[in-house]
């Protein structure tokens, strides 16, 4: 919701603050920045003191730093006002992952994440659908309004129905010292550290298209901001049928069989779209091909490296997810920031980074996991 709601108004945010497009993208590498150091910081505390206390701070942050945004009176306010934005939403990513592997094992949890994925696919289809209507009828601004009392329902949420999964008598405890130490412990897990990068990798050719498409779609291509959530939401389908379609192969292959395959898909993907774009070859339409597949590959290697990633990590499953999260939204956070940095004159950074991305996935589980993965862990 708060990447995806506000695609639509960037050239507009650009517009009002008499900014470059490249300078409304880069709210968005803040907002990943946030992401990124956000996670470090929640998922300690949700091992030290219970999922739920950190959830409740994050949303409150999440909240105020909206409201901000909806009043930000110029570029450099807002961007800063998405970085602390993002610390206080990333709460809800890093605990919804620990809660599920409190809970299961490895492949019920790559089910489970699967599952996750099909609600959090809805997102991309509606969001920029939502806020391409809400730019026309009241501004950016509104959008912003919106997302606080978006978050003000999920603070409620939290309250009412999702109960503390972590037991009391676990918590953990220790300071800076020894959260270091664990995450110091965990980069040095060269399984952990293979399954987190190459899901970090993939999903950073997916912030890549979010950052790029806003302004290769309306401006390169001319495509309305109402349509443009159509466009969004296609490829957002793709994703959820694919995650649906890994949940029933999880029933008969591991969780690494499937990424292993899925790995090598966006490859061939990612070089495929960066052909198209470098040679301007039919338009919109080609490049939308290799970018839905690209896209739907995430239903395969995001919640099944994600599932491995935390298969062991049993008491410090928080920090663990939110090592995994500092390090694919730093990633993101590059990605992005390549796609504003290398022009915006053509598709071609955006094609460019998405492959880049697809091979550093394929790169960093063959490297780093090797053959000899069970896919179990």
């Amino acid at each position: 919701m708060s990447i995806d709601m506000y695609l639509p108004s960037l050239p507009a945010i650009a517009a009002e603050f008499g900014a470059e497009p490249a300078a409304a993208q880069f709210t968005l590498a803040g907002f990943f920045v946030g992401l990124a150091l956000g996670q470090a910081i929640h998922g300690p505390l949700a091992d030290r003191y219970g999922r739920k206390p950190p959830l409740y701070a994050g949303l409150a942050l999440y909240v105020a730093a909206s409201v901000g945004c909806a009043l930000a009176p110029d570029m450099a306010t807002l961007t800063a006002l998405r970085f602390v934005q993002a610390v206080g939403g990333c709460a809800g990513i890093v605990i919804a992952r620990a809660v599920v592997r409190d809970r299961f094992d490895a492949r019920t949890s790559a089910r489970v994440y699967s599952l996750l994925m099909l609600v959090m696919g809805l997102a991309p289809i509606l969001a920029p659908f939502a806020g391409g209507w809400i730019l026309v009828f009241a501004g950016w601004r509104a959008i912003f309004a919106v997302l606080a009392l978006f978050g003000l329902a999920c603070l409620f949420a939290v309250w009412r129905f999702l109960p503390e999964t972590r037991p009391a008598n676990t918590i953990t405890g220790g300071g800076i010292g020894a959260t270091l130490r664990i995450y110091a412990d965990l980069l040095q897990d060269r399984g952990f550290l293979g399954y987190a990068l190459s899901g970090g990798f993939a999903q950073a050719g997916m912030f890549a298209y979010i950052t790029g498409s806003p302004h290769v779609f309306i401006e390169l291509y001319g495509v309305p901001a109402q349509a443009y959530g159509w466009l969004f939401g296609l490829n957002a389908l793709g994703l959820i049928a694919s995650s649906q379609i890994n949940r029933r192969l999880l029933l008969r292959h591991s969780a690494d069989s499937i990424l292993r395959r899925a790995n090598r898909t966006t490859v061939v993907l990612g070089l495929l779209l960066l052909g198209i774009a470098a040679g301007g070859w039919g338009g919109l339409p080609a490049l939308l091909v290799p970018l839905f597949g690209y896209l739907a590959s995430l239903g395969f290697t995001a919640p099944n490296a994600m599932a491995n990633a935390l298969a062991w990590q049993g008491a410090r499953a928080g920090s663990a997810s939110a090592l995994i999260g500092a390090l694919q939204f730093g990633v993101a956070t590059v990605s992005s920031t390549l796609v504003g940095l290398l022009g915006a004159g053509s598709a071609l950074p955006m094609a460019g980074v998405i492959a880049g991305c697809g091979l550093s996935a394929y790169a960093a589980h063959r490297i780093l996991v090797g053959d000899d993965a069970n896919g179990e862990r």
